[in-house]
């Protein structure tokens, strides 16, 4: 039998670090001309770090026999949980900012503390995701190249074909290493328009040159030709080919002297005469559609939702702890648009609902019972493009239905990004990944590629059991109009 005292073992080594009598290390910690000196064992440094022991192992004991550590790229506080973690094996980071625990996390992976990195790594994928999402640059530069953080970069490989949006319209998207943005550029299932996609490579390309004129009309032949070295290893991965012809002359031509001739002419030829061959190479076009918009006809109240439903969802509009009777449901649901008839591409759900204020959206989840949506009590508007929406009355939701025993409600927690309207690639957008409908193809039962996550923290509790991709039969938008 085998008795475990860690805690008293972590608590004594933990006073250890505050012993000043017996150290024979010092660590200079010094960023933004802010000094702080450690003292440490190196017998604790050496066993607990392997980084330490080589670096103790190249140091030179001086005449007091201590030996003196340099580290200037890492602030006091962040060192000092990171040292109270080697002799403790404790760390707090309730108090910890996103970003603190981020530089956390790439310093211990630095110290070769794996567990601890590792540790950092996964908390920040399953309780910061949302944070992930918006410092998508910031972070993803600083993995990209490195033989670590395989769980974050896997995180970051599912968002660059789910929604590639989030990179490309992030701040710092233009701080983008090349070797990140070229990896981004070959990936066939980016669900973006190619032309948007050719309008952020030109976007990142201008930001690379700093001394380019801001009209393009002044821009002389030394301009282009610094763009195009520029670009050299991002323009060949542009599916040029699967561009129309419309978007050509508005959007390529005016950087016509970037491409090589052969191409240009070839690009021409193709818009002009699809059916002839060219020269250049086509690349296949991207996993994403852009169906036309279907007319829209009398359509009874709803193929997803009953009565029932609408009494329910009524009481939550209304914060009520009991549900309406039916007969005393106080809201009409006016039908706006149904997927099966109108189309599910995102232009068609920015188009017909853009105005409206007060809708809930339901979903029929293909191959189950289940019916989930969200109600958003802000106007949509097909104005604005990747722009997070404040509220602190919307809600997603799963409904009662089949086999499905129970309803589930859950409402924002983060009213400052209860919505995300993104009308290019993405219709109704709940939370991060709560409740996303992509762009997906059409397929053959006219199903649409949707999203949930129930590790994000935008919304109080998850609706569905399976954190992953799914598709739906059809949707629904309801207008909520109060009966006089």
């Amino acid at each position: 039998m085998a008795f475990n005292f860690f805690d008293k073992l972590s608590q004594d080594f933990s006073e250890l670090l505050n012993d000043k009598k017996e150290y024979n290390v010092i660590i200079k910690v010094d960023q933004d001309e802010n000094t702080k000196i450690f003292t440490a064992h190196s017998v604790v440094l050496r066993y607990r770090s392997s980084y330490f022991d080589k670096e103790l192992e190249n140091t030179i004991t001086n005449e007091n026999n201590i030996k003196a550590i340099i580290k200037p790229n890492i602030s006091a506080p962040l060192f000092e949980i990171i040292l109270k973690y080697i002799y403790g094996g404790i760390i707090n980071i309730e108090n910890s900012d996103t970003k603190t625990i981020y530089e956390l996390m790439v310093k211990a992976n630095e110290f070769e503390l794996k567990e601890l990195s590792e540790k950092l790594e996964s908390y920040l994928i399953e309780s910061k995701a949302s944070w992930l999402k918006t410092h998508f640059s910031f972070v993803y530069r600083s993995i990209f190249d490195s033989n670590e953080f395989e769980g974050l970069k896997k995180f970051y490989n599912n968002i660059i074909a789910k929604h590639p949006n989030l990179i490309f319209k992030s701040k710092d998207f233009t701080s983008l290493q090349e070797t990140a943005l070229v990896s981004i550029l070959k990936r066939d299932d980016l669900r973006v328009g190619e032309i948007k996609i050719w309008d952020y490579v030109i976007k990142w390309g201008i930001a690379q040159n700093s001394t380019l004129p801001t009209n393009l009309e002044e821009w002389s032949n030394e301009n282009f030709k610094a763009l195009k070295t520029t670009l050299q290893q991002c323009l060949p991965l542009i599916r040029y080919f699967h561009i129309s012809s419309e978007d050509i002359w508005e959007k390529v031509q005016p950087y016509e002297k970037i491409l090589e001739k052969q191409l240009w002419g070839d690009i021409i030829q193709h818009s002009m005469s699809p059916n002839k061959s060219v020269n250049s190479l086509i690349l296949p076009a991207r996993t994403f559609s852009t169906p036309g918009l279907p007319s829209r006809v009398n359509e009874p109240f709803s193929t997803i939702i009953g009565k029932k439903h609408v009494a329910e969802l009524s009481s939550w509009v209304d914060r009520k702890s009991t549900i309406y009777s039916l007969t005393n449901i106080p809201y009409e649901f006016q039908l706006i648009l149904r997927g099966s008839k109108d189309g599910f591409h995102p232009k068609t759900f920015w188009n017909m609902c853009h105005g409206h204020a007060g809708t809930i959206v339901v979903a029929k989840v293909a191959g189950t019972d289940e019916i989930v949506g969200g109600y958003n009590p802000l106007a949509w508007d097909n104005s604005t493009d990747g722009v997070f929406m404040e509220t602190n009355a919307s809600f997603i939701f799963s409904l009662k239905n089949g086999n499905i025993q129970s309803s589930i409600l859950s409402r924002v927690i983060n009213s400052r990004e209860a919505l995300y309207y993104d009308q290019n690639t993405y219709g109704p957008w709940f939370g991060y990944d709560e409740f996303v409908m992509g762009s997906d193809d059409f397929t053959k039962d006219n199903s649409c590629w949707c999203d949930y996550q129930s590790n994000c923290n935008v919304y109080k509790k998850p609706i569905r059991t399976t954190p992953e991709d799914f598709s739906i039969v059809d949707y629904e938008v309801f207008k909520i109009i109060k009966k006089h």
